[in-house]
């Protein structure tokens, strides 16, 4: 316990840091403390699917020694961090939720892995996914489904549900995951953490699974404070000589950005452009606008006519399958009878057509203009992440405000952000009367992180989700 009563493994990846350098704990400590976590509640998530024990313990007694020595120590120095097991790590498995990749052990660290070790942090172990990163829930028949912190039964959501329920219950202050149509931010809501989507680029793509769809995928940092997520986005972004999107200087900013002391511009949308949604997630959006004109921004409910989330949707998965399918047909050769229900549903999918292809680019051609003369009104848009909060595992369907959806509706909210390229970020923000995580997004304009971070800290957890700590319940799930 540190001098607060919060536990060690409950104080975020920045609080850790400073305590580490100060001397205060040792970097031995605090990975002696998330290993012991590990140990307590992942039989009952199953989150960690590779662990690094003897390897990060060794680490941190070096990390401990170079602050006995005075040496000049990283931003994350001696703090532990996982990864989503879709991201190379050199000399550690990455089998990508797949028994075609069972025990493949790459030669590099992914680029984002990469940097988080040169800012002194040191990897403790990498976290489950849906077989190729292809699902929104987070199951697989190499290392099996990870369960909801807040309630077993519950799915964390994918394809980052590991690395959500990982920090979520403490298994880890701070991680890397990756977003194609939802898969930082809805799995972040579901958990009650925070997650990044940085505007495409900003973050290299650099190692991870599959290349052949960098053009749509974005890795990104996920932590329990928006602090945490801000300080992972310093040090992720930038272009490594390698992603041929990421291409922007580091300092990047939006061609329009807001002007020093004029009060933020914000507009709301819930239902009316991603219905059906759920009245209490509809209404934690309210009660989140309402907030920020507490805070000092001009808020006004709006109407965005454009933001269809299945129009979005139907294109991105469009655009992403022209490309995947083939790979994965490709990859997969005579091995299907491996492949767990969700890949097998990937690579017998129908390759689009050339006019569906065109069409989908179309979409997406429109999308972006669209949201163009929205931010030239507006900084930001505040939005549901997910449309439910979290549902048990493997529905094929829901019900949303007495409406039957396909269980592909969760990606409503956050798909037309993947289409365009746009940042958002998940902030956590309330629970809901079943005790579940309830979160907003935040929406801004190409390359304006910097508002909805700002925004994003102002607002998390003011909504009665107060406490970050989820109840792990004892019960095994069913």
């Amino acid at each position: 316990m540190t001098r607060n009563s919060v536990p060690l493994h409950y104080q975020d990846a920045t609080t850790l840091a400073s305590l580490i350098a100060t001397g205060s704990v040792s970097s031995r400590d605090v990975v002696e403390a998330h290993l012991n976590r590990v140990a307590e509640v992942n039989p009952k998530i199953n989150a960690v699917v590779t662990l690094r024990a003897d390897q990060a313990l060794a680490a941190a007694d070096d990390a401990d020694r170079a602050v006995a020595d005075g040496a000049e120590l990283g931003p994350l120095h001696g703090v532990p961090f996982t990864v989503k097991d879709s991201l190379d790590t050199a000399g550690v498995p990455t089998q990508r939720g797949s028994k075609l990749f069972a025990g493949f052990t790459p030669a590099a660290d992914a680029t984002a892995v990469a940097r988080i070790r040169a800012a002194g942090a040191i990897l403790i172990a990498k976290t489950n996914l849906p077989e190729f990163s292809w699902w929104t829930e987070t199951d697989n028949l190499v290392t099996g489904r990870t369960n909801n912190p807040w309630n077993l039964d519950r799915t964390p959501g994918g394809s980052s549900g590991g690395e959500s329920a990982a920090i979520a219950s403490g298994m880890s202050p701070f991680g890397i995951g990756s977003d194609v149509a939802i898969s930082v931010r809805g799995p972040a809501a579901l958990t009650g953490i925070v997650a990044l989507k940085a505007t495409h680029g900003r973050i290299p793509y650099t190692g991870h699974f599959p290349a052949v769809t960098s053009a749509w995928w974005h890795v990104g940092p996920m932590a329990r404070t928006v602090r945490d997520v801000a300080l992972g986005y310093s040090l992720l972004s930038g272009p490594d000589g390698v992603d041929g999107y990421a291409v922007h200087a580091k300092n990047a900013e939006a061609a329009i950005v807001p002007a020093a002391g004029r009060a933020v511009r914000v507009g709301w949308v819930s239902d009316t452009a991603f219905g059906p949604v759920d009245p209490e997630v509809t209404a934690t959006v309210a009660a989140a606008a309402a907030r920020l004109v507490d805070l000092g921004c001009v808020v006004e409910r709006v109407q965005v006519p454009f933001l269809d989330g299945d129009d979005a949707l139907s294109a991105l998965m469009t655009l992403v399958s022209s490309a995947l399918g083939p790979y994965l047909r490709a990859l997969v050769g005579d091995r299907h009878g491996e492949l767990f229900r969700t890949g097998a549903a990937a690579v017998a999918a129908r390759d689009p057509s050339l006019t569906e292809v065109l069409a989908a680019q179309a979409k997406r051609e429109a999308l972006r203009s669209a949201f163009a003369e929205y931010f030239s009104t507006y900084e930001v848009l505040l939005c549901p992440v997910t449309p439910v909060t979290a549902r048990p595992h493997g529905l094929s369907e829901h019900v949303v405000d007495g409406v039957t959806v396909s269980s592909t509706h969760v990606m409503a909210a956050t798909s037309p952000f993947n289409l365009t390229g746009l940042p958002a970020l998940s902030v956590p923000y309330a629970l809901s009367s079943e005790r579940l995580p309830i979160g907003v997004q935040l929406v801004s304009t190409w390359f304006d992180e910097t508002t909805i971070l700002r925004l994003g800290a102002l607002l998390e957890r003011k909504g009665g989700l107060d406490d970050h700590r989820p109840p792990v319940a004892a019960r095994t799930a069913s």
